[in-house]
């Protein structure tokens, strides 16, 4: 691929995230988001972050926190709908209908689906903040934060939720819902 092609490529890309994120005034998550894409542009997940890190830096997509959680989300900002409004002929009308039609299937399944969700994040080489998730039609019904001293087992927390949540989730709420004397020894 030419230099000119990594361009065009570049630009189709960065205007196509800008054309979805237009069309969700709430914002997105960053995983729904990349399903999207990746659907429409068939994108690895490291260029699409490559992509959405550009286009973060150049202030065109923000990432915001709704009110009454912590949920991050994506949109598109005033100065990207500018951006979208100028550039809006790079999309080819082959790409931009391939979006319509995938945006209109995979949204309704992203927005009704149970998503799991685990991460790290490292705060230093052996302090990791570890989140885990439940989300059901863009609400988050479960979460709990808590902290690592390896990656290795910050990792094992993230792959044990996403593989076995469904059976994690129920035995927590009973715990919690049990009504025992904590207080006895």
């Amino acid at each position: 691929m030419s230099s000119s092609d990594n361009s065009t490529a570049l630009a189709e890309n960065k205007v196509l995230i800008l054309y979805i994120l237009n069309q969700i005034p709430n914002g997105f998550s960053e995983s729904g988001l990349y399903k999207i894409i990746s659907s429409i542009n068939n994108v690895n997940y490291f260029y699409f972050k490559e992509v959405l890190t550009d286009l973060l830096d150049s202030k065109l997509v923000g990432i915001f926190t709704k009110d009454e959680e912590e949920e991050s989300v994506l949109r598109i900002t005033s100065e990207g709908t500018n951006a979208l409004n100028l550039t809006i002929d790079v999309l080819p009308g082959i790409l931009k209908l391939k979006a319509d039609n995938v945006f209109k299937k995979e949204f309704s399944s992203i927005a009704n689906e149970t998503s799991i969700i685990a991460e790290f994040i490292p705060r230093s080489e052996n302090d990791y903040i570890i989140k885990c998730k439940i989300i059901e039609k863009n609400e988050t019904i479960f979460e709990v934060r808590t902290f690592a001293g390896s990656r290795d087992r910050a990792k094992r927390i993230v792959d044990n939720w996403n593989n076995n949540a469904s059976k994690i989730y129920p035995k927590i709420l009973n715990i919690l819902l049990e009504d025992s004397n904590l207080n006895q020894n």
